[in-house]
């Protein structure tokens, strides 16, 4: 494809802006930069993603489209590094006072900056190399994040756990980069993914290098038996979790939709299946017994991105991109918010329990007619069939929480019209990006429908048995479920400091008295 003149003229001010941000980093670590300066640094950082954004607007324009040396430049690179960059500029911005005080409060800014910035241009990337290179770089500044407290033995212990787990995706995804240039002798990926060099894969090739991709996207992604590092993780601070969803935890989405030409239906899309179900599971089952809050957002998490990769599994990769943008906004909201969270004891108010009782079942059997009603459109797709039960199942449960539980007539009514107004709000936002997505994204072909049947009873039947044994929480296969999900959502007693050293110093200092 010829290079036209507008597409490179936009990757290079978008490079030199991401230059711009760059220095302003840099400037930061110096003693004799005021810590004023981080205000300014602030503004440099809102260029790239304003620009970016203005570009992905502009993505129709087929000037603005296209191969550019080593970049690939079309709607789907330009939103990820809107996302990255954008979600990176509010959580620094966040970070300017949240941080104040902090010793390493000046290289925090600095990796921050580095990090997400090499997130960006890692979904920019057209060439293998440039993409592998730079998502190293990438989860190589996630792991200084997460060890920013050097002086922490805990934080060194999480940092040590993420690096070994990171190093192994980050050579799983190189050992499949260079099995496709072995084979097609091309580093480019628009060129390794035509036909034609697709055509060279033997079966077991293709196979091999699918399995790899698989191992390399499930690690970030925190999918069992995975999900250690991000367990672990929550003791960084607050904002570097918030990041974590920014195209990193799921930037196994990103990188499945990137090769789904190649990723198509084979026996690695049931393997992510099935580790991805299961996740779902765990993950779920995490957040419901856990009671601290940010752990309580890390097994949701470990279920969400489980989600999304069932949707990749499934082919529907424009729906995993909504899901990992949306996810991204909202558990980062989540976990800017976690500083705020209050558990009030209070009375709970009386709710008319038969009353109740109706409106729920009015809520499944609307759940039911809908997920139904829309399988129906597309009976033979296992994308929609699976998708049909999430819609039913999610919109009972909401209509639940949103008009079941509502208080009286006014609150059940008020609750309508909130999960009416959210629903109106999500088709046009799936309406917006499925146009813009549409002719960037390839669509492959589904699994085999008796792997969805399985995923989906597996689902259910996980979600049947946690209801009964929950039922009856005097039960001994409660107690057996519920502290092997407290272990998994625990860290290892090593990156637990049971008695932090200034209580132990205060202590010490109380005895001398």
């Amino acid at each position: 494809m010829l290079v036209s003149l507008n597409s490179l003229s936009s990757l290079s001010i978008f490079l030199i802006l991401l230059t711009f941000s760059g220095i302003s980093a840099l400037l930061l670590l110096h003693p004799r930069v005021p810590l004023r300066f981080v205000r300014i640094h602030i503004g440099v950082v809102a260029l790239p993603p304003l620009f970016s954004l203005l570009t992905l607007l502009n993505t129709t324009n087929p000037n603005l489209n296209g191969i550019v040396g080593l970049w690939s430049l079309d709607s789907l690179a330009w939103l990820m590094a809107f996302f990255v960059l954008s979600i990176g500029l509010i959580i620094q911005r966040f970070s300017e006072r949240y941080l104040m005080g902090d010793r390493h409060y000046r290289k925090y800014f600095t990796l921050f900056t580095f990090t997400t910035s090499a997130a960006a241009i890692t979904w920019l990337s057209g060439d293998l190399r440039l993409m592998v290179i730079s998502w190293g770089v990438t989860l190589i500044g996630l792991t200084l994040l997460i060890r920013l407290n050097s002086s922490w033995k805990v934080a060194r212990s999480a940092a040590r756990v993420s690096a070994r787990i990171f190093t192994l995706s980050w050579f799983a995804l190189l050992f499949a980069v260079i099995w496709l240039f072995y084979i097609t002798g091309q580093w480019q990926l628009s060129v390794v993914l035509t036909n034609d060099n697709l055509a060279l894969l033997g079966a077991w090739e293709k196979t091999g290098i699918n399995l790899l991709i698989v191992l390399a996207v499930i690690i970030p992604a925190a999918q069992w038996p995975f999900q250690r590092w991000l367990v672990e993780s929550v003791v960084a601070p607050t904002p570097v979790s918030a990041i974590m969803h920014a195209g990193l935890v799921n930037a196994g989405g990103i990188i499945l939709t990137r090769f789904s030409p190649l990723f198509n239906g084979d026996v690695a899309s049931i393997v992510l299946l099935i580790f991805a179900s299961i996740s779902v599971l765990i993950g779920s089952g995490i957040s419901l017994v856990q009671v601290d809050y940010k752990r309580q957002l890390v097994g949701s998490t470990i279920g969400q991105m489980g989600f999304m990769l069932i949707q990749c599994a499934l082919g529907a990769y424009i729906a995993a991109i909504i899901h990992l943008v949306l996810h991204g906004l909202f558990k980062a909201t989540l976990f800017l918010q976690s500083g705020s969270v209050v558990r009030r004891s209070e009375d709970s108010p009386l709710i008319n329990e038969r009353s109740s009782k109706l409106w729920i079942v009015a809520g499944w059997i609307l759940g039911l007619l809908v997920a139904v009603a829309f399988w129906l459109v597309a009976p033979g797709d296992g994308y929609q069939l699976i998708s049909a039960l999430i819609l039913g199942w999610s919109l009972s449960i909401s209509w639940k929480q949103l008009v079941a539980y509502g208080k009286g007539r006014m609150g059940r009514i008020a609750g309508f019209f909130l999960l009416g107004g959210a629903t109106f709000v999500y088709f046009i936002m799936h309406d917006l990006f499925y146009e813009l997505l549409y002719t960037t994204v390839f669509h492959s072909a589904q699994p085999p429908m008796l792997v969805v049947i399985i995923v989906i009873c597996l689902l259910l039947f996980g979600s049947v048995i946690g209801t009964r044994i929950a039922r009856n929480p005097s039960s001994a296969s409660f107690a057996v479920l519920y502290f092997w999900l407290i272990r998994l959502g625990e860290a290892k007693p090593k990156s637990v400091e049971s008695h932090p050293s200034y209580l132990k110093l205060f202590l010490s200092e109380g005895g001398n008295k």
